[in-house]
């Protein structure tokens, strides 16, 4: 058979899901199209569809699979919040694609069942690494707040990288220039 009719893929899920982060990192998510995505993976129009049924769907998946994934880094990188934050850095540079589809909830269902508890999951694993700041600390009392500290720093931090909006004196190592500015403000307890 010629064209894609006859073509039996192993995993299309997957296939389309490589192929999505290819393209956003490529072009950005904005550039993603089902029909592409089906060119691309060597099917017919109407496969993306299938699996996902839209845009929207395809998304979310992804976007589900980057929190799993940004879950999986922290907790591996130890109970320190200083490493947790290494680590999501590390976790952005890596997985551009996916971080730049997580936090753009306007290209997604965020309300769907599965990427909400992938969210509380990797979440979870951030805040934590604040259990481990000294009780002597200032802000003590609310750990919800230097939970939001920690994650505005650190993702702040991995947007810039990404970016290219940081100055040449970081260097070109992401992991070991966040470490430096992550550890003026928390640095690992003794």
């Amino acid at each position: 058979m010629t064209g894609t009719r006859g073509y039996h893929h192993g995993d299309l899920r997957r296939a389309l899901l490589a192929a999505a982060v290819q393209v956003i990192e490529e072009s950005g998510p904005a550039a993603l199209s089902l029909r592409d995505l089906a060119r691309r993976a060597g099917v017919s129009h109407a496969a993306p569809a299938h699996h996902f049924g839209d845009k929207a769907g395809l998304l979310t998946a992804l976007a589900t699979e980057g929190f799993h994934l940004l879950a999986e880094a922290l907790h591996g990188a130890g109970g320190e919040l200083l490493d947790r934050g290494v680590a999501y850095v590390d976790f952005a540079v890596r997985h551009r694609a996916h971080f730049e589809v997580m936090f753009r909830p306007d290209l997604y269902r965020a309300d769907a069942k599965e990427l909400v508890a992938a969210r509380q999951r990797a979440g979870a694993a951030l805040h934590s690494g604040v259990a481990g700041l000294s009780e002597r600390r200032p802000t003590a009392e609310d750990p919800q707040g230097d939970a939001l500290a920690a994650w505005s720093i650190v993702h702040g931090f991995a947007t810039l990288w990404i970016s290219g909006a940081l100055p040449p004196r970081v260097g070109d190592d992401p992991r070991k220039a966040a470490r430096e500015v992550i550890h003026r403000l928390f640095p690992q307890q003794p």
